[in-house]
């Protein structure tokens, strides 16, 4: 996501009581001074990567781990292959509409709308038939650095500037085979599409035709064009692509006069990306409603290229980083999400209904109908899952939540009312099917514990927090469970850093600030990292070098550096194969500038991966990595 902590949102000033307030008094006196050695000494048993009932399988980890990273290159371990494919700006195999990239940033808006988007970040592969030769991929693209992206950067911003940023923006869809050794995408293909913030999306649940989503261009509230500051991924059981709206507030400018409801998601005056200067739906004096269309999670299906995307409002509206999929027993979904914002929430959606056979066309309503809940941590190692449901507890009429549908819009709100826990931006999330556990990054919140700000906590441990750590839980009984025990996988840091916040309790290669994760079949988990270009190389990070992906063995607890990215870019995003031979990462946003956003005189004063021209720029990419014996990633 973008980083500058200057405008990062930060909108949570709700009365919460910290954990501290909430929980066994006995274990205050454990907690009250929010020193990592505390924290470490509570959780130390299950420090590092240590998981909770796993069974020894021998060794999961069968590659040497590689340096920390630096310089514009990208490293993998030694025996392993990575190759670009995919970056911004190539043609997505639109038949009869694939425009070359024009490295001088001359490409149309129009050129733009049918070639890959720009900022990759989530990323999953659906193969034909089961196939580890042959398949989809889906992708989203976060957000955009314009001063790559146009001539002139910024300056002399347009309209035909503004369409091209919109459209470098959204998802896209391509398709990729395996010819010999080497992976390369498939032009034209019949299945290549790209959403865009042109693009149809369908809105289902109980925010669909609500007043609070009616504008003139949409009175009926149930048709949203596009999809932006899309995030992480995953794949339903059912086959559909998942991707959460994040920080969308940002693209409206809402004025001077900011309503309570503006000011609680972070609302501001301008837009980021001057979208709300040449495009009248994303300025909110005069739309007030469009920013209550984004902040939901989409669904799409790849596999039909007729299909049309869906907002999905029953899992509530927020600063969604994505959304991940459990399976009960008896065969219901429930999706995991949280927000990657500052003292926000952790969220959890049980479907009503079963998954029903029959793939994507068969489930098109099983996301629409179930009970939200968000999420309470308490300080003796248990949680809570409340509902956020209309008439239960203080979500009635008479506080301000008129529906369902008003519940939904308004899920900050209503978890405030029901005094969840605020979290040090929750992003990232992935399932441990093999135990159950539930895993959740929490990249970092550097105003944690500062002046009016909430102090630390149980599960938030550490004031200032540059860092961030893993948290985990395992709901009671079934992922469909009212209750849950939790504890944290790991504090992220550097043992050397002098601040005992900043140390963590990494066993094996240290990292800071995770964000992407998931575990892979073998029950490897795959850590990847984002700390910010005004914080690397300096201060607390002087030795943690470039971004960076990890292999993590649940069993023996020991992380190992498995890939550093080229300079300034973020590590994000991770799929494979069936077979588990290929995998699929992103590297978004190399060279990115302290202040994320590049100078257009000097494209290449970071970075120039993955080209390396001496007329080219820097580009997000799709990584391919193999091993050079053909087998299985991390053996």
């Amino acid at each position: 996501m973008a980083k500058d902590f200057s405008s990062m949102e930060d909108s949570n000033r709700s009365s919460n009581p910290s954990i501290h307030d909430v929980s066994d008094p006995q274990r205050r006196i454990v907690l009250r001074g929010g020193a990592a050695a505390a924290v470490v000494s509570l959780f130390g048993p299950l420090a590092g990567c240590a998981t909770l009932g796993a069974a020894a399988s021998g060794p999961k980890l069968g590659f040497k781990g590689i340096p920390i990273g630096a310089g514009d290159k990208l490293v993998v371990p030694d025996g392993y292959i990575a190759t670009a494919i995919a970056a911004w700006g190539e043609p997505i195999g639109v038949p009869g509409n694939m425009p070359a990239f024009k490295y001088d940033a001359s490409n149309s808006a129009a050129d733009q709308a049918v070639q890959m988007g720009m900022h990759h970040d989530g990323v999953e592969f659906f193969p034909f038939e089961g196939s580890s030769t042959r398949g989809l991929i889906a992708i989203n693209h976060e957000y955009t650095d314009d001063g790559l992206l146009h001539v002139g950067g910024f300056n002399n911003m347009n309209a035909e500037k503004v369409k091209k940023s919109q459209n470098a923006h959204g998802l896209s869809v391509y398709e990729v085979e395996l010819k010999g050794s080497n992976w390369q995408m498939v032009r034209p293909s019949r299945y290549a599409r790209r959403f865009t913030m042109d693009a149809p999306f369908t809105v289902q649940g109980p925010a669909a035709g609500h007043a609070m989503m009616k504008t003139a261009a949409d009175p009926a509230g149930r048709t949203v064009l596009g999809t932006l500051n899309n995030c992480a991924s995953s794949q339903t059981p059912w086959g559909t692509y998942l991707s959460g709206e994040e920080n969308w507030m940002g693209y409206f400018g809402s004025g001077d006069k900011l309503t309570d409801h503006q000011k609680r998601w972070g609302a501001r005056k301008d837009g980021a990306y001057q979208w709300d200067k040449f495009d009248a739906r994303f300025d909110a004096v005069q739309n007030p409603n469009e920013p209550n269309r984004f902040g939901w999670v989409v669904e799409v299906d790849p596999m039909d290229p007729t299909s049309t995307p869906i907002k999905r409002t029953a899992m509530g509206r927020a600063a969604h980083e994505g959304a991940w999929v459990g399976v009960t027993k008896d065969g219901r979904a429930v999706v995991y999400s949280g927000e990657d914002s500052r003292f926000e929430y952790i969220y959890k959606f049980v479907s009503r209904d079963k998954i029903a056979p029959g793939g994507a066309k068969a489930n098109r309503e099983l996301l629409d109908h179930g009970t939200l809940y968000v999420a309470r941590f308490d300080a003796d190692g248990r949680g809570r899952w409340l509902p956020l449901a209309h008439g239960q507890g203080p979500l009635t009429a008479a506080n301000g939540f008129a529906d369902q549908g008003e519940v939904v819009i308004k899920a900050r709100q209503a978890s405030d009312a029901l005094k969840a826990t605020k979290m040090d931006r929750p992003e990232w999330l992935t399932i441990d099917t093999q135990t159950g556990w539930v895993y959740c990054t929490l990249t970092n919140n550097s105003s944690r514990g500062q002046p009016n700000q909430p102090g630390v906590d149980a599960a938030n441990p550490r004031a200032n927090n540059t860092m961030g750590q893993i948290i985990r839980w395992k709901d009671d009984g079934d992922f469909d469970g009212a209750g849950f025990a939790w504890n944290h996988l790991v504090l992220a840091g550097d043992p050397a850093n002098a601040r005992p916040e900043a140390k963590g309790n990494i066993k094996g290669d240290i990292y800071g600030c995770p964000d992407g994760i998931r575990f892979d079949k073998r029950g490897v988990l795959w850590i990847q990292t984002d700390a910010a270009a005004a914080a690397m190389y300096q201060g607390e990070f002087k030795n943690i070098g470039n971004n960076q992906m990890l292999a993590c063995d649940p069993v023996t607890g020991e992380s190992r550096r498995f890939l550093t990215g080229p300079t300034n870019c973020e590590i994000t995003g991770v799929t494979l194969t069936p077979d588990g031979t290929t995998m699929f990462v992103s590297i978004q946003h190399p060279g990115e500038t302290p202040s994320e956003r590049s100078d257009p005189a000097e494209p290449r004063k970071y970075a120039n991966w993955p080209d390396y021209r001496p007329d080219g720029r820097p580009r997000s990419s799709t990584v391919v990595i193999r091993k050079a014996d053909g087998g299985m990633i991390g053996t």
